[in-house]
């Protein structure tokens, strides 16, 4: 959609040299970036295995108390408390394994609130128009 706000893309290269110009990405570009977003964090470089990784990302498959740490992050994230990570730690898991499942569950959590959103308005809308 033409109207959508932009998306400014910031790279590593943009943040040592302030001169350089941002990159700029709308409509379609931001499914793309997305789309590179979500394949970095399943399938990049990481202490996590993907299988753990992609579980995180869709919220299912992990037994207590991983599970309800990464429930929590993906749904109830302001319940999320100390005591959790102690007890996710116990179970053997890293600090980096952990840090890298709790993004994904964020990451899985924001992508299915935002098609909610886009379906619920395309319904509205009627356009189905994919943003």
């Amino acid at each position: 959609m033409s109207g959508d706000p932009p998306i400014v893309v910031m790279s590593e290269a943009t943040r040592r040299q302030p001169n350089r110009r941002c990159t700029t990405v709308t409509g379609d570009k931001k499914r793309a970036a997305y789309r590179v977003l979500e394949d970095r964090i399943l399938h990049g470089e990481g202490k996590a295995a993907p299988e753990q990784r992609a579980r995180a990302f869709s919220n299912a498959g992990f037994g207590p108390p991983l599970d309800g740490l990464i429930g929590k992050v993906a749904t109830r994230p302001t319940q999320v408390t100390d005591g959790d990570f102690a007890a996710a730690l116990a179970t053997g898991v890293s600090d980096d394994e952990l840090f890298e499942l709790v993004v994904c569950a964020a990451v899985g959590q924001s992508a299915r609130l935002y098609d909610a959103g886009l379906a619920a308005l395309a319904e509205v809308v009627g356009g189905g128009e994919d943003r």
